[in-house]
């Protein structure tokens, strides 16, 4: 279930709760779904209780609960809890995590570029992979500081946790296995959630957001595979968790090339 789909099914989810007369009759024409701020407050959170608490006068509370039984009912969906004053935070079930890492792996690198064109100045200064990332930074960010390989410039984090991507599925092939997508857990939710947002950010268009989109896809793909071993380790043999992992690193790296050639960088295999 992708964050469009958990989208749509929480505005059905009201829609059905208004017929059959558990809410006032206040549909709003649009709900959103987000990535909760702090790990374990589910896969993702929405707001819709409270907008339909302001409208129609009733406790956000309630209609939380009213919500919340229905979405724990749908498929794809784990589980649904409520949070203070009436936010719903959603928790998927592994399959549908590995649905999404599938359709990442189908979908392919494909987005439009943005057209990002640096005056040429700047690109014979920087060369154009920065010059164009230059363009998505806030103002007085150190433009030569992102020509230096180190973990506090963030075209390079971007670029080599890409590059990382593209080695493991080298040393995979290697050791003999491919990716598979199979089930995932609370160690992979983080970086599952940002991947699931790049169908949303990508629609946007704003190359701003997108860097910012794709600094957290790197930082939390760093984060995961310094704590969960994608290759077997000495004498172990591969097994449905490492395809599975491999899977999700291939998929990490689908969404880093897609983003990078949005924005007219290169997305190298090697660095």
């Amino acid at each position: 279930m992708t964050p469009a789909d958990l989208t749509r099914t929480v505005l059905h989810t009201v829609r059905r709760a208004v017929e059959a007369a558990e809410l006032p009759d206040a549909v709003p024409t649009r709900v959103t779904v987000r990535v909760p701020p702090r790990p374990g407050c589910g896969d993702y959170a929405t707001n819709v209780a409270l907008r339909l608490a302001r409208e129609t006068g009733r406790p956000a509370r309630e209609i939380a609960e009213v919500l919340g039984r229905r979405l724990a009912r749908e498929p794809g969906i784990a589980r649904v809890e409520i949070a203070d004053p009436g936010f719903l935070n959603i928790t998927l079930d592994g399959g549908s995590h590995t649905e999404l890492v599938g359709e990442l792996l189908r979908s392919g690198a494909n987005s439009e570029p943005l057209g990002l064109r640096p005056p040429a100045a700047l690109t014979a200064r920087l060369g154009a992979d920065a010059a164009r990332w230059s363009l998505t930074c806030p103002p007085g960010t150190d433009r030569a500081g992102l020509l230096v390989q180190r973990e506090s410039n963030p075209l390079f984090r971007v670029r080599y946790a890409h590059a990382r991507t593209r080695a493991l599925l080298r040393n995979a092939a290697d050791l003999g296995f491919a990716p598979e997508p199979g089930p995932y857990g609370e160690d992979e939710s983080t970086l599952l959630g940002t991947l699931a947002d790049h169908e949303r950010v990508t629609a946007a268009r704003a190359p701003e957001r997108l860097a910012r989109h794709l600094e957290r896809v790197a930082d939390a793909y760093l984060r995961w595979q310094a704590e969960c071993p994608v290759l077997p380790r000495g004498d172990e043999k591969p097994s449905a968790v490492h395809r599975a992992r491999l899977a999700l690193a291939e998929a990490t790296g689908t969404v880093l090339a897609d983003g990078l050639h949005q924005l007219g960088i290169t997305a190298p295999a090697h660095l």
